[in-house]
């Protein structure tokens, strides 16, 4: 059984799009796109600069419009893996996951993903937060410390990695102070997100979700609060927007993925964390990273590879 899945912010690097520029139909693809998100996503994934890239305002739409592009240059129009994969997204990609499976139109995972960027970079930009990687260590000490400085876990992502969230001098204290037998990464994001500092993000996303219309995903879809398949378009919608202010248990959608019967990860560009994540955490399942065109051929062979024959049209 095949897994497809789509990774978080973080996962950019400058010019990560350049190469796909050369396939058939993606630069007017990323020109349509850029058009709703009023950005230029061809330079954003091509020339700008790091610095720029990891705006949440930047990198949560560059971040969809890749997964999607790479998706259609993918699959195109052949459904018949798509209609028997499981998807799951970890945070903004889950809008990717939820475009591909049809739980959202293209058209509403790009509206959804601009306000969400800009709401989310707002409520950032009102008190200095950011969040950082908690590696090893006991589990259970680990998130008795992170209480103790009234940091968030804000992701759970297996394998012995937890991502604090907070303010930036509660951060700092950790790096000081780090849990017994870790190490702590700060990451390049620009806010504490997946906590209580992007309530006012919420908001603005319940609103839109008003004008959006949310379809039953084609097949399985997991939802990062609990890892468990959606019941439904609506109920997928409910949690996307929830997921702005509450933590990814990303470690559930392994197990939940596991449990399925899952053999074989595909992820979406920029691809690479969640493999990383996959190959701690889902030890024995075969992943691989569609990283640039030069996979397209691979992940080809690989998905059918990983689709069982009564899941294939005949």
């Amino acid at each position: 059984m095949l897994a497809i899945v789509c990774p978080g912010q973080g996962s950019q690097v400058p010019g990560f799009l350049q190469p796909w520029l050369e396939v058939p139909g993606v630069r007017e693809h990323l020109e349509a796109l850029s058009e709703v998100v009023g950005k230029d996503l061809i330079h954003l994934g091509t020339e700008a600069d790091e610095e720029t890239i990891k705006d949440t305002a930047v990198a949560q739409p560059l971040i969809v419009a890749a997964g999607l592009v790479a998706a259609r240059a993918l699959f195109g129009e052949d459904s018949s893996v798509l209609d028997s994969a499981i998807f799951a997204g970890h945070s903004v990609g889950e809008i990717t996951a939820s475009a591909i499976s049809g739980a959202l139109t293209e058209a509403d995972a790009v509206v959804f993903v601009r306000e969400r960027a800009n709401a989310m970079a707002k409520a950032a930009a009102a008190v200095p937060t950011g969040m950082s990687a908690v590696l090893g260590g006991d589990e259970a000490a680990v998130r008795a410390h992170l209480d103790s400085l009234r940091l968030t876990p804000a992701n759970a992502n297996g394998g012995g990695q937890i991502v604090a969230a907070g303010t930036l001098e509660q951060l700092e204290r950790l790096t000081d102070e780090p849990p017994e037998r870790a190490r702590v990464i700060p990451l390049k994001v620009a806010g504490a997100f997946h906590t209580s500092h992007m309530a006012p993000a919420v908001t603005v996303l319940e609103d839109l979700s008003t004008s959006l219309s949310p379809a039953d995903p084609r097949s399985v879809l997991l939802s990062n609060f609990d890892g468990q398949p959606v019941a439904s378009g609506s109920a997928n919608l409910a949690s996307l927007v929830a997921q702005v202010s509450r933590p990814v248990r990303w470690d559930a959608c392994m197990e939940t993925l596991l449990a399925q019967g899952v053999t074989g990860i595909i992820e979406l560009p920029p691809a690479g964390t969640l493999v990383g994540l996959a190959k701690r955490g889902m030890k024995g399942v075969a992943s691989l990273s569609v990283k640039s065109p030069e996979d397209l051929e691979a992940a080809r062979a690989f998905a059918a590879e990983h689709t069982a024959p009564s899941e294939k049209e005949v």
